[in-house]
């Protein structure tokens, strides 16, 4: 089994805040992440994918449609926007970057399937210091 990741580059902005929690309480869990005014992030993402060489290509996956895929997915999707109030996918969510990598799981799973290998993580960094991956279990 080969491992490819393909890392993209995207801005965007986002609250976390429960709004089933009143101000004070949203502040002592998430502190300045519940900002009223929103807070943003240059985020790094990767994903890896799996699957077996190809014998006329020497490829898992072309790269390049790997990209493709994942800015027309996900980059186009959420780059300069406002989880909270743009991105049609993440409706309801609360943005944490858990629940954000997990639902771009769901986004992208079932395009890769369809390229020969399969989704194996979905890694986004928020910050140098932070990061979440998730490998699909439930």
């Amino acid at each position: 089994m080969m491992y490819v990741t393909r890392r993209e580059t995207f801005n965007a902005a986002h609250k976390v805040y429960n709004p089933a929690w009143d101000d004070t309480k949203n502040m002592e869990v998430f502190g300045g992440c519940a900002n009223p005014n929103w807070h943003g992030h240059n985020y790094t993402l990767f994903v890896t994918v799996k699957g077996s060489i190809n014998k006329d290509t020497g490829f898992v996956i072309d790269l390049k449609k790997l990209s493709q895929l994942i800015r027309k997915h996900i980059i186009e999707k959420v780059d300069h926007k406002n989880f909270n109030l743009d991105v049609p996918f993440l409706k309801d969510i609360l943005p944490s970057t858990e629940n954000v990598v997990k639902v771009f799981w769901e986004v992208l799973e079932e395009p890769i399937a369809n390229m020969s290998c399969k989704l194996h993580s979905v890694k986004l960094h928020e910050t140098e210091n932070n990061y979440v991956e998730y490998f699909g279990e439930k």
